[in-house]
């Protein structure tokens, strides 16, 4: 007999008979055409942009909030997936499902999750699918654990992978610790992506607002080569006067 250690059925209190593709259909049912042409758009997934290929049905994040709710006792395996899903909205239940899982679970089970979030974090690509999961999958597991796993995936060549890294951070700057994010927007500074530009200034703002002393050593030490979508970024809360000296370089 399986313990609840080594029991997906156990651990996530698995609906009997509901499989990742009942949740599809359930999807595609509640799926609108114009909400999708405008998410395809919004979300750049045209030739050549970073959402290239990708495939939206039209459902907002809402609706899929209350399905994560709904669905939450779905088992590990369907929920994994569900989130190797081809349709975005698919993806972004499976995440919002597993939040809630790891949330809820023992030790053993937010283990497991932490886990299979990193084996499948090629399929948490976009940036809303980072930016809802991060920090409470990937984040809070490895808090006072070692930081390996978030400097490998800063190492990474895959864009969402890399945000992924900074983001899981935003749990540390919530809990008032700084240092692992200026650690890994330092590994980032430098970044070729847009996408990452935004989410290490963002990152740096957030600390900002709690410790500006902290922000403003690491701007003074980087800012003169700081991509300027990042910098601007970091400093949209300063007053005018400090914007534009950093702008200008004059610090």
């Amino acid at each position: 007999m399986e313990t609840k250690e080594n029991s997906p059925g156990q651990v996530f209190g698995a609906k009997a008979g509901v499989l990742a593709q009942h949740v599809h259909a359930r999807l595609e049912a509640l799926g609108d055409r114009e909400k999708a042409r405008f998410l395809q758009r919004f979300f750049k997934t045209g030739p050549g942009e970073y959402g290239e290929g990708d495939v939206f049905i039209g459902i907002r994040v809402p609706e899929l909030r209350k399905l994560a709710k709904e669905y939450q006792d779905l088992s590990l395996e369907e929920t994994i997936k569900l989130l190797q899903s081809p349709i975005h909205e698919a993806r972004l239940l499976a995440l919002l499902v597993l939040i809630r899982a790891y949330g809820r679970g023992d030790a053993a089970t937010q283990r497991r999750i932490h886990e299979m979030y990193l084996e499948n974090s090629r399929f948490v690509n976009g940036w809303d699918l980072v930016d809802v999961s991060a920090e409470h999958i990937v984040g809070r597991h490895l808090r006072h654990r070692d930081k390996a796993p978030l400097h490998a995936l800063a190492a990474s060549s895959l864009l969402w992978e890399r945000r992924i890294s900074i983001m899981s951070t935003f749990h540390y700057i919530k809990q008032g610790e700084f240092n692992e994010t200026i650690h890994i927007a330092g590994l980032l500074v430098a970044d070729p992506e847009d996408l990452i530009h935004k989410a290490v200034g963002w990152m740096l703002r957030e600390i900002g607002k709690r410790d500006l002393a902290i922000e403003e050593a690491f701007l003074k030490a980087h800012y003169k080569g700081m991509p300027r979508t990042m910098l601007r970024y970091a400093i949209e809360k300063f007053s005018e006067v400090l914007r534009q000296r950093y702008l200008k370089g004059g610090i």
